[in-house]
């Protein structure tokens, strides 16, 4: 089969291939303006219309949550974990809020290994370790887990307190 010089779709000289390399670039960036057009609107922004007060505008970018440390508030990330109120009587951390606002999350249902609420068998291997140990796994994180279970507004006391729970139910 040998090659036929007319039907070269690349353009014989020079020009003409800048010609078709300026055409590929230019009428996609012209195509794409004319379609976002509608969305962006041809004017900008009335500075007076109530939509741009500063009150307006404060609302529209304030966070989503705010979490309450010890009767703080302090804004809060979308998605982020908030640690709900976990004091019980006399202001000793309450295990169960504990475990059922971070810890259930992964050992309600086992996930990445962890050993699940209620399983003995699973436990005992951490078990074996002492009760010393769990705290310090559970402050500081091991492999899959994070620290405090990737809730780090909760106090050592309060994650403490979300072990001695779950041992509690495999013992």
């Amino acid at each position: 089969m040998s090659a036929n010089p007319s039907h070269d779709s690349t353009g014989k000289t020079p020009a003409q291939r800048v010609t078709v390399v300026v055409i590929a670039v230019v009428v996609p960036i012209i195509v794409v303006g004319l379609l976002t057009q509608p969305v962006i609107g041809k004017s900008p922004a009335d500075k007076n219309s109530p939509a741009m007060s500063p009150a307006a505008v404060e609302e529209d970018i304030k966070p989503v949550a705010d979490v309450n440390v010890g009767g703080t508030a302090v804004a809060q990330a979308p998605g982020a974990s908030a640690a709900p109120a976990v004091s019980g009587a006399a202001g000793k951390p309450d295990g169960k809020k504990v475990y059922e606002s971070t810890c259930t999350v992964c050992h309600g249902t086992g996930v990445a290994n962890a050993p699940k609420f209620g399983d003995k068998a699973a436990w005992a291997p951490h078990l074996v370790h002492g009760v010393g140990h769990l705290y310090e796994t559970a402050l500081k994180g091991k492999g899959a887990m994070p620290p405090k279970g990737g809730n780090l507004t909760l106090s050592d006391a309060e994650v403490k307190a979300g072990v001695d729970y779950m041992v509690g139910a495999v013992k």
